[in-house]
């Protein structure tokens, strides 16, 4: 780190960034042990991050309920990792998950209300929540997710 504040190229780097900052949080996350560990994918792929605030109290609750919801939606390889907050904003979690395209996203979320059991774990989840969140992103070409 003593490198990067001696780096003049990181400098000026900052300092721009800091133009175009408007807020920063930082999150220690740890990952479900019963999600699959990330790993390098080739692309192209697009990939959607879901994050949930879970009322306090609920973390042990909706793990019990993902580790059994996770398989639903292991079909198509698109559950990338699951992951929960140690340090920052508590009670808040995220899930990873990777997709062709738009479309292929919306079919394999339609396809899992036809299994047997999706709807009852949705059904117990959703009241655990107090927001969520999710966002399209697109891996940068250095990305080990493509």
């Amino acid at each position: 780190m003593n490198k990067l504040r001696e780096n003049q190229e990181f400098i000026e780097f900052r300092k721009a960034r800091s133009n175009m900052l408007l807020s920063r949080k930082n999150q220690l996350l740890l990952e479900f042990s019963f999600w699959n560990e990330p790993v390098p994918r080739s692309g192209p792929n697009i990939y959607e991050l879901r994050s949930y605030q879970l009322r306090p109290g609920t973390m042990i609750e909706w793990g019990n309920y993902w580790a059994r919801a996770v398989r639903f939606r292991q079909d198509n390889n698109e559950a990338v990792g699951g992951f929960f907050s140690q340090i920052g904003q508590l009670y808040m979690v995220h899930h990873l998950w990777a997709y062709k395209d738009l479309q292929t996203r919306e079919d394999i979320r339609n396809a899992a209300w036809h299994k047997h059991g999706w709807e009852e774990l949705v059904y117990y989840t959703v009241p655990l929540i107090q927001e969520m969140e999710s966002r399209i992103m697109i891996p940068l070409k250095t990305s080990p997710l493509q």
